[in-house]
């Protein structure tokens, strides 16, 4: 077993085909996998990236160890636990029903305390996913514990993600003057912190409206185009404030490789970064990630990945057969819920799953349909 596995990555003929023989592919790896041929055959292609804890407290658990746990760690208070560290690489898919986008996983790897670090992990599945794609454009989005990868090697791959406040940012250097002798300047002066810069600037700020998580949101933005030196060496980046007007939240800091992006994008696909959270939490509690029984060798790691699998071919599922108006699961605590969760996903291919059943077992009896009826809802029902 390598440093890093991709077993539920899409792009392999297990997950291509979703259950069906796979078809042709070539050597070049140029074949759609299913998730980018169904969701996003034309547009750029949204990546979203994130690392996650699924916990196995066992000793004898192999590949888990102790590594931080972000659900339970605050700014003041930084909590460790026993577990399998992954990565999830994700594809960010706009529903047809609008809202917040979906998260379907692409890869997932395991992380090895000492082995190769998570940022080059994520490195690593992004070349991957770009040379099966020679002929697309990639835009990745990830918090800000990844966004050293903005200096990474990634071919036609943009980055969006938070910056420190305290980075290193430089002007551009200025132009030689004729004549002038030495090595040309790759950067120029030090800036000011970017906290500093935000403070003590009052003009230039525009006032935007942001997609936030399916929703419409007003943003104060500041904008400027330097050089991250450090880390993305004479690539130039565009940095962002993003203000709230009415001051209850603190100022965002927000950085892109793309410089075609508008202010307002930034902070909109920064935002768009959150499905990730719901599908880690989804393939935990939904679906029994952490639950496995498995200890020794590739079993633990298989069965977590199995876990995301899971997770993308129901939703893949869902959206291919429910449309713009899909099914909803109307508990009476929630009588306004208008969009649908995973858990209504689940339920309903639940439902789909035992109706079949029923109608197998007891053919063309429409009394016995109706009298099954209630039952097969009961079954659906989301746990």
């Amino acid at each position: 077993m390598g440093e890093a596995s991709s077993i539920a990555d899409p792009t392999t003929p297990t997950i291509a085909s979703f259950g069906r023989p796979p078809g042709p592919s070539t050597s070049s790896g140029t074949t759609p996998p299913f998730l980018i041929g169904l969701f996003a055959s034309e547009a750029r292609i949204d990546l979203l990236l994130d690392d996650t804890l699924f916990h196995r407290r066992g000793r004898k658990v192999e590949d888990a160890g102790l590594f931080r746990d972000a659900v339970r760690s605050s700014k003041s208070s930084v909590v460790y636990d026993r577990g399998l560290n992954l990565l999830v690489l994700a594809l960010r898919v706009r529903p047809p029903w609008g809202g917040e986008p979906l998260a379907l996983p692409l890869a997932v790897h395991l992380h090895r305390k000492g082995g190769t670090t998570l940022p080059e992990l994520g490195a690593r599945s992004v070349r991957r996913l770009a040379e099966r794609h020679p002929d697309r454009e990639l835009h990745l989005i990830a918090d800000g514990a990844y966004s050293p990868l903005a200096g990474a090697e990634l071919s036609r791959t943009a980055v969006t993600s938070r910056i420190r406040r305290d980075a290193a940012l430089y002007d551009f250097p200025a132009p030689r003057r004729p004549g002038q002798n030495g090595r040309p300047r790759k950067k120029g002066e030090r800036l000011p912190s970017l906290t500093a810069w935000a403070t003590r600037t009052h003009q230039g700020w525009e006032n935007v409206v942001v997609d936030r998580r399916g929703r419409l949101d007003r943003r104060l933005v500041l904008s400027r185009v330097v050089l991250w030196y450090g880390t993305c060496g004479t690539q130039p980046i565009r940095v962002v404030v993003s203000r709230d007007p009415t001051g209850r939240e603190r100022d965002d800091f927000l950085f892109t490789t793309d410089l075609a992006l508008s202010p307002g994008a930034v902070v909109s696909h920064y935002f768009g970064r959150w499905p990730i959270e719901d599908t880690l939490r989804s393939a935990k509690q939904s679906l029994g990630g952490e639950e496995p029984q498995s200890w020794k060798g590739k079993g633990p790691e298989r069965a977590a990945s199995l876990a995301f699998w899971l997770y993308s071919a129901v939703w893949t599922w869902y959206l291919e057969t429910q449309g713009p108006k899909p099914r909803l699961v109307r508990l009476p605590w929630y009588p306004k819920k208008a969009r649908p969760s995973f858990l209504d996903a689940i339920s309903a291919l639940r439902g789909d799953l035992w109706r079949e059943e029923v109608s197998s077992r007891f053919g063309g009896e429409p009394r016995l349909h109706e009298i099954i009826r209630p039952l097969v809802e009961a079954l659906a029902l989301p746990r």
